[in-house]
């Protein structure tokens, strides 16, 4: 009896320590437990609410799948908590069900009925076997189908912005006799977005498809007098490939062709019934701010999000959908070491009044749309809705726009002082990094966002248009973008460039990137005015390697000291005339103004193809000298730069580089991208 009162009291004082430590949580657990090692709670929100009005304020979660219905909640109250791994294993917190059930049938598909997807109770549109995206059933298997005609009127007549609801189809592409015709969705890649259309009806006799709700644009393919292209996914009838499914809602029957090595008693199936993971709920607005929150080494897996009625992905970026991890108030929080896949939404919503932040060493990969937005408070709103200084560095993103591909990389909207560095990206359908979000010269609060040390490359993959790698908006003063290296950046017809100024970008610094393998221009602007080109490396684009699409009444561009090197394409495209025009200049002026005739400056700089003489290369439609003449390149090289070797993608310099003469500076490629060690290994296609 005297022993078992002993061991007794050291098991107490075991469970004591131990709950000083933090509150456990395990598979095996229980929500009446008081949450100790030995005794730890079940429910991951059950250990997050028991840190509320107590001095311990970390949460232990051992090895496991947590499987949750509905995000985690944070609210003020859970400042200064810690969620981490503690077994050392995998830790997962998971959206998803798993799918049993299956039978096979003759046709050598497997069927299963699932519960609640007959009366509506859930539905999914992804569905995972052993752990992979699988697609569903889809004509055709690859490649596209194209618009035949538009009824509202054609492409000559119809601004490209008009909203469209219908379209003719070739004979034979889409079948009113589908069963469930209402579930089968179009999806119309045009422009620079996907518009997501589920059918309403289909005149038999005209070949005219409707759907229940517009899309943004018209059906042509970019700017072309062609049809789009898109593809028709949810027909019961196209489940003709391996690898495809599709899910009945009516009968709540879902059917899977499955490739020839997949056996039906080894294979997992998972679909999304979470929509969230995760919901930051604080109130900036009320400074009811959520601080000090600290996620370290769990995986996140699996949400599901549908399209609202009415809602097609038209707006630029898919910045309509949603994120698994939601948050608003945040600040002075951290995401470390943690891994997302199979989302069927973004990663991250960093939405009003969340500052401060940092998001380090995570991996983001295979995923419905992007990895990063922040967002928050315009000019006009609070202060406290402002969004400022987070910090996305050394995080891996990739394979991302699986559904929803205009979707970015990291996409800064109405937000300052951030630090994008040292991300690897790729392996997107749109844009790697997005900053600002004002079209034109009007306030922004979008400034003083640093993006640099990134390694960008295999972005557009040909299948959007109007996208570069890292692409920005509007006023952006302070904004700086340096030291990043991007290569392999295609489009479908337009675009597809390296760094991309749109709509009105101002006062943007550009230095020191390495841009090459693009499609059109590794430098672009469509119109901008006073952005500081300077020391960058623009290589070996296809089609040209600088452009420029207005000429408007300021100067656009202080283009001085880059390398350009190219063997096809041209060099200087666009529009490179300059106009006189006037400006305010100083109070003390007569008039205050002062007249000029430049609309940007080019100098020191130095031109090289090593396939042309000088005289058989166009500056803007000008040869050399007269484009000397109008004050540009004045002490600039048409001169071979002797990169290392340039041909696999080393622009090293060699001692005796010409560039050198010029005050070119190295630039230093040893420290771009990825330079911490990354939790476990990479994801795959």
């Amino acid at each position: 009896m005297k022993n078992l009162l002993i061991l007794s009291a050291l098991f107490f004082r075991l469970s004591t320590y131990a709950q000083s430590d933090g509150f456990y949580v395990a598979l095996i657990g229980d929500d009446s437990n008081p949450g100790t090692i030995s005794q730890p709670f079940g429910s991951i929100q059950k250990a997050i609410d028991a840190t509320v009005g107590n001095d311990v304020k970390t949460v232990l979660l051992n090895e496991g799948v947590y499987e949750i219905k509905a995000p985690l909640v944070f609210t003020s109250q859970h400042s200064g908590l810690t969620l981490k791994n503690v077994s050392g294993e995998k830790v997962m917190i998971s959206g998803g069900k798993k799918i049993d059930g299956w039978k096979k049938q003759r046709n050598g598909w497997w069927v299963t009925t699932i519960s609640g997807v007959k009366s509506g109770a859930w539905t999914f549109r992804q569905l995972y076997v052993n752990d992979s995206l699988r697609q569903r059933a889809r004509k055709p298997n690859s490649g596209f189908l194209k618009v035949k005609g538009m009824p509202e009127g054609t492409p000559k007549t119809v601004n490209y912005h008009t909203d469209c609801q219908s379209f003719e189809f070739a004979p034979g592409d889409i079948d009113p006799g589908w069963k469930n015709l209402g579930d089968a969705e179009v999806i119309v890649y045009h422009f620079w977005t996907d518009s997501h259309l589920p059918i309403e009806s289909i005149d038999a006799s005209t070949n005219i498809v409707t759907f229940k709700h517009k899309a943004g644009k018209v059906f042509t393919d970019d700017f072309s007098e062609e049809g789009a292209r898109y593809v028709v996914e949810n027909v019961l009838e196209e489940l003709d490939a391996p690898g495809e499914w599709y899910l009945d809602r009516k009968s709540g029957k879902c059917y899977y062709y499955p490739y020839p090595d997949e056996e039906i008693e080894t294979v997992e199936f998972y679909a999304p019934v979470a929509g969230q993971l995760m919901r930051f709920e604080g109130n900036p607005d009320q400074q009811g701010f959520i601080k000090n929150v600290n996620i370290k080494n769990i995986d996140f897996r699996f949400t599901h999000w549908e399209l609202p009625a009415g809602n097609s992905n038209d707006r630029q970026g898919s910045a309509s959908v949603p994120a698994a991890i939601y948050m608003e108030g945040l600040q002075q929080s951290t995401f470390e070491h943690c891994s997302f896949a199979n989302l069927g939404n973004w990663a991250f919503d960093i939405n009003n009044g969340c500052s401060e932040n940092t998001f380090s060493a995570n991996e983001i990969g295979h995923i419905a749309a992007g990895g990063f937005r922040i967002n928050g408070g315009d000019y006009s709103d609070s202060p406290f809705l402002r969004t400022f200084d987070n910090v996305i560095v050394n995080n891996h993103i990739h394979h991302y726009g699986e559904t929803y591909p205009s979707a970015v990389g990291v996409l800064l909207q109405k937000t300052e002082g951030n630090l994008v560095a040292h991300n690897l990206i790729h392996h997107g359908f749109y844009t790697g990094i997005s900053i600002g979000w004002e079209w034109g010269y009007q306030r922004s609060v979008s400034r003083d966002n640093i993006i640099e040390f990134n390694h960008i490359h295999h972005i557009g993959q040909g299948l959007l248009s109007d996208m570069g790698a890292i692409y920005t908006l509007g006023v952006s003063p302070g904004t700086v973008i340096r030291n990043n290296l991007i290569h392999d950046v295609d489009a479908n017809h337009y675009g597809g460039w390296g760094i991309y100024h749109d709509e009105g970008s101002t006062h943007i610094l550009v230095e020191n990137n390495v841009v090459y393998g693009t499609k059109f221009a590794a430098f672009n602007m469509h119109f901008a005015r006073e952005v500081t080109v300077r020391n960058n490396i623009f290589a070996m684009g296809r089609l040209q390697q600088i452009n420029r699409t207005r000429s408007e009444p300021h100067k656009s561009v202080f283009f001085e000291q880059n390398i350009v090197y190219w063997k096809e394409g041209v060099l200087f495209d666009g529009n490179w005339k300059d106009f006189s025009h006037s400006f305010y200049f100083h109070p003390k002026n007569e008039s205050g103004t002062r007249e000029v005739s430049q609309t940007f400056d080019a100098d020191y700089n130095l031109y090289f193809n090593p396939d042309k003489k000088l005289e058989d290369v166009d500056f803007g439609d000008m040869d050399w000298e007269a484009w000397r003449k109008m004050g540009k390149d004045i002490h600039s090289f048409y001169a071979d730069p002797l990169f290392e070797d340039a041909e696999n993608g080393n622009f090293d310099l060699k001692q005796d580089s010409p560039a050198f003469r010029l005050g070119f500076k190295p630039i230093d490629m040893s420290s771009i991208g990825l330079n911490g060690k990354r939790p476990g290994p990479l994801l795959t296609d």
